[in-house]
Formats: C-alpha cells, sequence, structure tokens
C-alpha cells in the first residue's frame, strides 16, 4: 500500500511545554487511521501541525512523497489536505450552501474582472462549481437546510455541514478532529455511516480524531495512541484493545 502521509519524528513544544515528543507513523493511501489518546494528549496538535496550522520544531511531514513541513496551509490545502475541526468553525450567518461555495475558492481559476462580469469562464466555472456542491448536499443528506442559515442549525447539523465543507475542497487526505463529539447516538450513526461512505465511494483517506473508542474500533483500519505528546501504542485495532500501555492510559485518565 503506498504511504499517503507520513509524519517522522516531530515534536512541537509552547514554551516549557511539550506537546509532541518524537512521533512518527505512516498512514497509507486508501486507509482509516484513527490517533486516540486521554484529553490533552496532543491529538489536536498533532492535526494542526499536519495541516500546518503549527509548525513543529523537529522532524518531518511527508505528504505524496513531498515534505510539506514548512508550506502554509493554504498550500496544503491546494495538494490536496482538508479537515474538520473540534470546535465548529463555520459562517454562522450564512446559509449552508454559500458556507460550501466558499471552499470552493480554492479551486477557482478566473480572474477578478472576468469573475465581476460574470460572463463566459467565470459563469462556466461558476455551474461546475455549484453542481459539485449539489452533489456534496445530496451525498450529506442537506437538501432540507441547504437555504438555512448554520447559526440556527442544530449542532450534529453543523458539525454535518462542516464536514461538506472540507469535501467541496476535494481532498486526498481528509482529517476529522472529534467530528462526533457532542452528539447524540443517532446522530453519531449518521456521521459514521458518512465517514464509512465518504471512504468507501471515494476512495479517501482519512485521519480520525475521536474519543468514543467503541466506534473508532469498529470503522478504522489502523491506530495511534498517544499520551503525553507520546505515542505509546500503534497497530491494528484488535492489537491496541489488548495493548497494556494503551489500557493504562485510559485507566489513568479515569482515575482523575
Amino acid at each position: 500500500m503506498p504511504v499517503k502521509l507520513h509524519v517522522d519524528n516531530i515534536s512541537l513544544s509552547f514554551g516549557g511545554i511539550k506537546a509532541l515528543q518524537d512521533v512518527s507513523f505512516k498512514i497509507g493511501a486508501g486507509e482509516i487511521f484513527a490517533v486516540i489518546g486521554p484529553n490533552g494528549a496532543g491529538k489536536t496538535s498533532l492535526i494542526n501541525s499536519i495541516n500546518g496550522f503549527y509548525t513543529p520544531q523537529q522532524g518531518r511531514i511527508i505528504f505524496d512523497e513531498r515534505d510539506i513541513s514548512h508550506l502554509p496551509p493554504y498550500e496544503r490545502a491546494k495538494l490536496g489536505i482538508s479537515r474538520t475541526f473540534q470546535n465548529i468553525a463555520l459562517y454562522t450567518n450564512a446559509t449552508v450552501l454559500d458556507n460550501l461555495m466558499a471552499a470552493r475558492h480554492i479551486h477557482m481559476k478566473t480572474n477578478m474582472l472576468t469573475g465581476a462580469l460574470f460572463w463566459g469562464p467565470a459563469q462556466r466555472e461558476e455551474i461546475a462549481h455549484r453542481q459539485r456542491v449539489e452533489e456534496i448536499i445530496d451525498f450529506l443528506e442537506l437538501e432540507h437546510i441547504r437555504k438555512s442559515i448554520v447559526g440556527t442549525l442544530s449542532y450534529g447539523l453543523r458539525k454535518r455541514v462542516e464536514l461538506g465543507r472540507a469535501l467541496a475542497l476535494e481532498p486526498s487526505l481528509l482529517l476529522l478532529d472529534e467530528p462526533m463529539a457532542g452528539m447524540n447516538i443517532e446522530e453519531k450513526e449518521d456521521m459514521a455511516r458518512f465517514i464509512l461512505d465518504i471512504h468507501e465511494l471515494q476512495g479517501m483517506t482519512i485521519m480520525l480524531i475521536e474519543h468514543d473508542i467503541s466506534l473508532v474500533m469498529d470503522i478504522s483500519h489502523h491506530i495511534a495512541v498517544i499520551d503525553f505528546g507520546v505515542k505509546i501504542g500503534e497497530g491494528s485495532p484488535d492489537q491496541i484493545s489488548h495493548d497494556e500501555a494503551v489500557i493504562d492510559a485510559y485507566l489513568g485518565e479515569g482515575e482523575h
């Protein structure tokens, strides 16, 4: 299996706080790869390092055999890395449709003049982007709220819209930062179904951070476990479920 992403010995510190220490792993193309660990383990810092919000002081991040360690987030997005956020980051005063269309800006090629006049190439491009967004709306079953203001939607629906915005970037690597946090059981089941459909129908490589361990075990091919910024385990769901270091880390979290 070709390697889609190689996180190579990265370390990240904020002053005296070590968020990540010598973390390494590889994600195969077309794989669902989960990262788990107790609260404060460094999981979000890891995603922020991969998509360029943070720059580790040590190590490299290799995407499709290219070192992207020092590229800004928008350049990584152009290469095919997209993400959702633990705390929803949408335009709350805009519609669902407008939020998804806004994510298409990275693919727009017409210049300011033709865009302002809205004829020829600009019009054709607008139609093509709208068609792609409508496909995402259908796929994520958002038709009934497509013209709704995002700020008026339930939490679960907003999380689904954010997933749609990430898909609108047409990534080849999708980073999901706790996509099911705060959801009820029905909403979690819907989100899990969408994630599996994205993987199976589009063959997309997915990196997932999630606290629902049973769900992670059900949908992931490979799992890495970090605790206090250090990788303490890696393997298949079966291997991780019997790993004593992993069990101790979660038991330690529960004792506090």
